[in-house]
């Protein structure tokens, strides 16, 4: 059985793109465009990794959907792998190596779908 990745991004062009990688993959993907019903799908799928955004609605609506997750016990331990361009968009240096933030892994877009491939098989496994 596939696993299951759940993004959560209000770029829909970027949603598609990373379909398409993660499908050729063999991933199952399924997707929201907001926080709260990215948050409504983890509790429901129980996804087996989730690719995040940071700015959607808010400006840190993806660290409140993080923090959110790893507050909640049954899906605390859900990987999630931070994908943003908010360094770019707010000239915020998120330090990405802090221990604080409530994700596994932050990464700056653009990223090369190989090097994301590599962070989610860190976590899932190879996927063939």
């Amino acid at each position: 059985m596939a696993h299951k990745i759940l993004i959560i991004d209000d770029d829909i062009d970027l949603v598609e793109v990373l379909r398409i990688v993660l499908e050729s993959h063999g991933y199952a993907v399924i997707d929201a465009q907001d926080g709260d019903r990215g948050f409504r799908l983890i509790e429901n799928q129980k996804p087996d990794l989730v690719i995040l955004d940071v700015m959607m609605r808010t400006e840190d609506e993806g660290f409140v959907v993080a923090e959110k997750i790893r507050s909640t016990p049954l899906i605390a331990d859900i990987p999630i792998i931070m994908l943003t361009a908010v360094t770019q968009q707010t000239g915020y240096p998120y330090n990405k190596n802090d221990e604080t933030l409530p994700v596994n892994e932050f990464i700056e877009k653009p990223v090369m779908p190989n090097t994301l491939i590599r962070y989610i098989e860190k976590y899932l496994g190879k996927s063939r």
